[in-house]
């Protein structure tokens, strides 16, 4: 299937072009074109079924898809928002109002992944085929960079370009203190651009909206982080619930329930979803590497290759942290990352998890050597 449909010898851009269709996608779909089956982007994810735009003549239409066809025991496999799939228009089940069946995803891009919030070893997608995501942050209440770095450790381990837009602005009276915040997180996130943005105000929307013209994005953050509000704000209208969050601690009820992809007025389209209150590691080892690229620079100086960056004589990064180069609660935060990324790898992984057994004998063993030494003997 070309981008172009029609049969003159210049056919018209597909109507799904707006929507991030392109060459690499229409290629996949080929070996599924057939009748009755055309491509559609999953706009919406409720409860096994979902809503696809598709092609409709020179535009498109919303259709709802029963997702039975592509049921699998794997989270991270099962449609979701951003998806392209192949949908079968032809055997929709009338009966249950469906328009069609997803027959197949096309392969993702990148994919956001984050440790399911139960304590099995599993994997919750939360957007497909994004090219940037945006991790909102309140200002409305104290930074947490350890939050901002466990969020960007993801998106660059999903292979998306983060970038941090710090929400409620105007909630900061002072410029320069405003300007600080924005440093601080720009230290926890190298790399990384950071808008400090106002919905009530428009500061920042335009640059804003300039990263995501052209683009598929999403927005992450917390329940009352503002991600609703500001999804209206670039969109331009309000096609995003919003409710108010409680002052004393910025915390208020979920106003989206579900992962919606918005078409953005300047180009793209924008993923919407629902305020994530934990969001835990998933072999995001590459990632953490690049939101922790100044502490892991340090570590390859260490004398040890091993090196925990503890008591070890010759630890570049401890002796970083003595001499003020590298803050402590950063060091912290790339320790506590690690430590959990390691643990739900090694769940799934027999050869890791025999590996860190005997890591942690060795670490006791040389705690006890350390403690002897200490009392003389």
């Amino acid at each position: 299937m070309n981008l172009s449909s029609g049969s003159s010898s210049a056919p018209s851009p597909s109507p799904l072009l707006s929507y991030g269709w392109d060459e690499g996608f229409a290629e996949s779909f080929l070996p599924f074109a057939g009748p009755g089956c055309v491509p559609g982007r999953i706009v919406r994810v409720d409860r096994g079924r979902v809503d696809a735009v598709v092609p409709d003549g020179d535009g498109v239409r919303t259709v709802l898809a029963d997702t039975a066809l592509v049921a699998t025991g794997d989270p991270t496999r099962v449609p979701c928002t951003g998806d392209w799939a192949v949908i079968d228009l032809v055997n929709g089940r009338a009966g249950d109002h469906l328009d069609g069946l997803v027959r197949a995803l096309l392969p993702r891009r990148t994919a956001l992944v984050r440790s399911a919030s139960s304590k099995r070893s599993e994997g919750q997608i939360l957007a497909a085929n994004v090219d940037r995501a945006v991790v909102a942050v309140s200002l409305a209440e104290p930074l947490d960079l350890g939050r901002v770095e466990r969020f960007v450790s993801l998106v660059w381990e999903s292979g998306a370009e983060p970038l941090v837009a710090l929400t409620k602005a105007d909630l900061v009276a002072d410029p320069a203190v405003r300007d600080h915040l924005v440093a601080d997180v720009a230290a926890a996130a190298p790399g990384v651009r950071v808008l400090a943005v106002s919905a009530a105000t428009g500061d920042g929307l335009d640059a804003l909206a300039a990263e995501l013209a052209g683009a598929t994005s999403v927005l992450l953050g917390r329940s009352g982080a503002g991600k609703s509000t500001l999804a209206n704000a670039v969109v331009g209208a309000d096609v995003q619930d919003v409710r108010a969050v409680r002052d004393r601690d910025g915390k208020g009820r979920h106003t989206t329930t579900t992962r919606d992809l918005l078409v953005l007025p300047g180009g793209g389209v924008l993923i919407d979803t629902p305020g994530l209150r934990g969001v835990g590691m998933w072999d995001a080892e590459a990632g953490l590497a690049r939101t922790f690229a100044d502490v892991e620079e340090l570590a390859a100086r260490c004398r040890f290759h091993d090196c925990a960056h503890g008591a070890e004589p010759g630890c570049a990064v401890q002796q970083a942290v003595e001499y003020g180069e590298l803050a402590y609660r950063r060091l912290e935060s790339y320790r506590k990352l690690q430590r959990e990324n390691q643990r739900i790898v090694a769940k799934t992984d027999v050869r890791l998890r025999a590996e860190l057994r005997r890591e942690w004998k060795r670490k006791q063993a040389l705690g006890r050597h350390m403690m002897e030494r200490k009392r003389g003997r």
